[in-house]
């Protein structure tokens, strides 16, 4: 018997040191991924008013086709975990669909929008257990809809001609259309394994 109160003294010790250590490890992961995030949409920003500035919006959407992937291939490449785009009015299938988590966050970030809330001030960081029991880090960052976005985002009637022909070509599934100024585009969805023990 006085065995038994010594594990459960351990236990009860025990299992707060484990979540506390996973709070202060949560929180240096949301401080990591947020700085991520913001110099993914920076080096985004730039690349785009470059290609709007030497070739107008249809080459811009060579930066959103080609270079957004490759730099959140190289974020994931660098920093060992899993960065993408996601939203729930993806434009490519196989890089934008968004997994349940993912959708479950975004429609979150809806109903936060419809109170008020700005996109950019929007994210989630949380410590997920998937089916087989592995334990990862997931954040998400809100991606709001600029008015420069419009071009081809905005609603369909109001996108130029060769917009829309290029998009038909690009993205024959497309459903990123018909966004306004200031909504949710979509989101920066990162994972990264948590190490255990």
């Amino acid at each position: 018997m006085k065995h038994a109160g010594i594990l459960l003294l351990l236990a009860s010790i025990s299992i707060p040191a484990v979540a506390s250590a996973e709070t202060d490890d949560l929180a240096s992961f949301r401080s990591e991924a947020r700085a991520a995030s913001m110099r993914f949409m920076k080096q985004l920003a730039g690349e785009m008013k470059a290609a709007l500035g030497s070739g107008g919006p249809v080459k811009a959407l060579s930066v959103c086709k080609d270079k957004a992937p490759a730099i959140t291939g190289e974020q994931s490449r660098l920093r060992g975990w899993k960065m993408t785009r996601v939203s729930l009015k993806y434009r490519n299938p196989m890089l934008g669909m968004p997994d349940d988590w993912e959708a479950a966050q975004l429609q979150a970030f809806e109903q936060r929008r419809a109170k008020g809330e700005k996109p950019d001030r929007m994210e989630v960081a949380e410590i997920v257990t998937d089916p087989t029991g592995r334990k990862y880090y997931r954040y998400m960052k809100a991606i709001g809809t600029r008015p420069m976005c419009l071009m081809c985002h905005g609603d369909p009637a109001t996108i130029s001609p060769e917009i829309r022909r290029t998009l038909e070509t690009l993205y024959p599934h497309d459903l990123a259309t018909g966004f306004k100024a200031g909504d949710i585009r979509g989101a920066i969805s990162i994972k990264a394994p948590v190490e255990q023990d």
